[in-house]
C-alpha cells in the first residue's frame, strides 16, 4: 500500500526538513550553556510560545487518534480527550505554579529533593520509559512507507527518522524544541482544516455523515465496557507525573503564563479534536469499513481526496503532528537517563554531553519497544498501565502535601507498583480475555498497582503520623 504523492508534494516535505535543520542551527553546541538554559530555555518561554510548545507536543499520537475515530467514532472525544482535559486543568489549577517555583529542572531532581537521592535515581528509570519516543517513531515509519512505497519495512523508514530527530535536537537543546514546536502547531491545523473542507465538499455535510455512519460511530462509549473505558481515565492522570507537561510549567517565564497557558492549550486540543474526530469518521465513510491498516485512515483519505500540491501540506501538518512530541520526548528521555540517572556514575563528564547521548540511547531503545509492540495504541496502553502507577502518588506528593510519605515508601511504590503492572500485563499477554486483551481475570494491569500504591499512600501517612 503506498500513496500517489508528487514531486511538487515531495519539495513540501524536503523544504520542511531543511527548516527544521536551520531552526535548530540557529543555536549550536554552545560551550559556555547552563544546565537551566539547555533544558528550559532559561526559564523565559512566554505564553504564545508555551502554549505553541504544549498543544503540539501532547497531541503526537495522531496516527492513533485516526485509528481509534475511524474504528469507534465520537467515542474519541470521551476516551481519548475528555479525560486529559479535566487532568491538564486540575494540573494547571494545583501543580503548575508550584512546578514553575520549584528550583528542580526536572522531575527526579524533584523527587531527590523532596524524598532521598536514591529515590529519584529510581524514578528516573521509569519515567525514561514513560516517555519513550517509540509510538512516534512507529508512526512516522507507517507515513514514509506509505509515502515511498517499495520493499523496505516501515522499521527502515522509522529508523532514519528518529535519527534525524537527535541529530537536530542534540544540538540546540529545548530552544530547538521550542522554535520547531512555533512552526508545527500552524501546520497541525492548517492541514486537518484543509482535509476537513475537502471531505465535506467530496461527501457532504455532517448530517449526511451522521445518516451514513453505523450506530456504532455515534455511541458515544464506541462499544466499549466501562472498566476499559476507566482504564483510558486512569490513563489521563499521566498528565500529573509526565515531564513534557513539568518541563513546559518550570520553562514558563512565571507561573501565571504556566496556569494561563494550559487552560488556552485546552481550548485548542478540544477544537483540534474537532477536527480530528470527523477525519476519522469521514474516512470511514468514504473509504469504507475493513481498512487493513487503520492505523493510516487520515494518510488514506488525504491521498484520495487531496490534489496535488495540498496533499503535500496534509502530510506535513501529520508529519509536524507526530514530530513535535517525538522531539521533546526524545530530548526528555534523553535529559532523564543522561542528566538523571547516569551522571551519578560518570561524574567527571559534563550533564549536557550525558543528555546527548541519552537522547540516542532513547531513540535506539524506541526502536527496539516498536518490534516488540508495532501498534500505538498498544504503545500507550502497556506504557501507560505499567508505569503510572507508581510514580503517580510520589509525583503529587513533591507538591501537594497530602500525598506524602516517607522515602523508604517511596522506593515500595515505585519499584513495586511497576513490578505489579508488569506481571499482571505479563499474565494477561499469556492468559488473553476473550475480547483479546492484556486484562488478567478480566481486571485491567492498571488496578492491581494503583491499588498497591493506595495501599502504600495510606500505610505511609500512618507512619507519618505516629
Amino acid at each position: 500500500m503506498s500513496s500517489d504523492f508528487a514531486l511538487f508534494d515531495w519539495f513540501h516535505v524536503a523544504l520542511y526538513f531543511i527548516f527544521l535543520i536551520w531552526l535548530s542551527w540557529k543555536k549550536g553546541w554552545g560551550e559556555d550553556e547552563s544546565e537551566e538554559q539547555f533544558l528550559l530555555s532559561g526559564r523565559k518561554v512566554t505564553l504564545p510560545a508555551f502554549i505553541a510548545t504544549l498543544v503540539s507536543t501532547w497531541y503526537g499520537g495522531i496516527l492513533g487518534v485516526g485509528e481509534w475515530s475511524y474504528q469507534f467514532g465520537i467515542s474519541q472525544w470521551l476516551i481519548l480527550g475528555f479525560p486529559f482535559y479535566i487532568f491538564s486543568a486540575i494540573f494547571a489549577v494545583f501543580l503548575a505554579g508550584k512546578i514553575r517555583l520549584n528550583k528542580a529542572l526536572t522531575i527526579p531532581e524533584a523527587v531527590a529533593n523532596q524524598y532521598s537521592e536514591r529515590a529519584g535515581r529510581i524514578s528516573a528509570l521509569p519515567i525514561f520509559i514513560l516517555v519513550s519516543p517509540a509510538p512516534y517513531i512507529l508512526m512516522l515509519g507507517l507515513i514514509f512507507q506509505f509515502l515511498i512505497g517499495g520493499d523496505a519495512p516501515f522499521l527502515f523508514y522509522a529508523s532514519l527518522v528518529a535519527l534525524f530527530s537527535v541529530l537536530y535536537i542534540t544540538i540546540g537543546g529545548f530552544g530547538a524544541v521550542l522554535r520547531t514546536d512555533m512552526l508545527q502547531v500552524v501546520l497541525m491545523f492548517s492541514g486537518f482544516i484543509l482535509l476537513l473542507a475537502f471531505a465535506i465538499s467530496e461527501f457532504g455535510g455532517f448530517g449526511t455523515l451522521f445518516e451514513t455512519l453505523p450506530a456504532g460511530h455515534l455511541d458515544i462509549t464506541g462499544g466499549h465496557s466501562l472498566q476499559y473505558i476507566l482504564v483510558w481515565f486512569f490513563i489521563a492522570l499521566w498528565t500529573f507525573v509526565d515531564p513534557s507537561f513539568h518541563q513546559r510549567a518550570a520553562a514558563a517565564e512565571s507561573p501565571e503564563t504556566a496556569k494561563k497557558g494550559i487552560f488556552w492549550s485546552i481550548a485548542f486540543w478540544v477544537a483540534f479534536d474537532f477536527l480530528t474526530c470527523f477525519a476519522g469518521m469521514y474516512a470511514f465513510a468514504i473509504l469504507g469499513e475493513g481498512l487493513d491498516q487503520p492505523v493510516l485512515a487520515y494518510p488514506l483519505l488525504a491521498d484520495q481526496i487531496l490534489p496535488v500540491g495540498l496533499k503535500g501540506i496534509f502530510f506535513l501538518s501529520l508529519l509536524a503532528t507526530i514530530m513535535s512530541t517525538l522531539d521533546s520526548y526524545l530530548f526528555i528521555s534523553g535529559q532523564t537517563l543522561g542528566r538523571d540517572y547516569l551522571v551519578k556514575y560518570f561524574p567527571n563528564v559534563r550533564p549536557n554531553l550525558l543528555t546527548r547521548i541519552g537522547i540516542l540511547v532513547s531513540a535506539l531503545i524506541g526502536i527496539i519497544l516498536i518490534i516488540i509492540y508495532p501498534s500505538v495504541i498498544d504503545l500507550w496502553y502497556v506504557i501507560g498501565s505499567v508505569f503510572i502507577p507508581g510514580l503517580l502518588i510520589p509525583v503529587l506528593g513533591i507538591y501537594l502535601k497530602p500525598f506524602r510519605f516517607p522515602a523508604r515508601i517511596v522506593y515500595a511504590s515505585i519499584i513495586g507498583c511497576t513490578l505489579v503492572s508488569l506481571i499482571w500485563l505479563i499474565l494477561g499477554t499469556i492468559f488473553p480475555n476473550a475480547q483479546g486483551g492484556y486484562a488478567f481475570y478480566d481486571l485491567e494491569p492498571f488496578y492491581p498497582g494503583l491499588f498497591l500504591a493506595i495501599l502504600l499512600w495510606i500505610y505511609g501517612r500512618f507512619r507519618m503520623s505516629e
